[in-house]
């Protein structure tokens, strides 16, 4: 049974990463990688590694996505305002 939780898992990790990849808008692919953090701590939990786990969920699915997205977000904003200036 444990096997086939991590082998689910591992395929949805797989799903998800070649999602965030594919995906073209730098804010969806944020999100992406929110869902992949998630992804990837319940397979460290799975794999007995709860500490990691948590580690991945906190960075992985809330802190690295909501930086990119506030970075992509700031520059588009700089964006529009030098298109504005000319």
């Amino acid at each position: 049974m444990a096997d086939a939780v991590i082998v689910v898992t591992l395929l949805l990790v797989a799903a998800c990463a070649t999602a965030a990849v594919a995906t073209r808008d730098p804010m969806r692919q944020a999100l992406v990688l929110s869902l992949l953090g998630i992804v990837l701590a319940a397979l460290f939990t799975v794999d007995q590694a709860p500490d990691v786990g948590l580690s991945q969920l906190a960075v992985g699915s809330a802190l690295t996505p909501l930086l990119l997205m506030l970075t992509v977000r700031k520059v588009r904003r700089r964006g529009q305002r030098k298109e504005r200036e000319r």
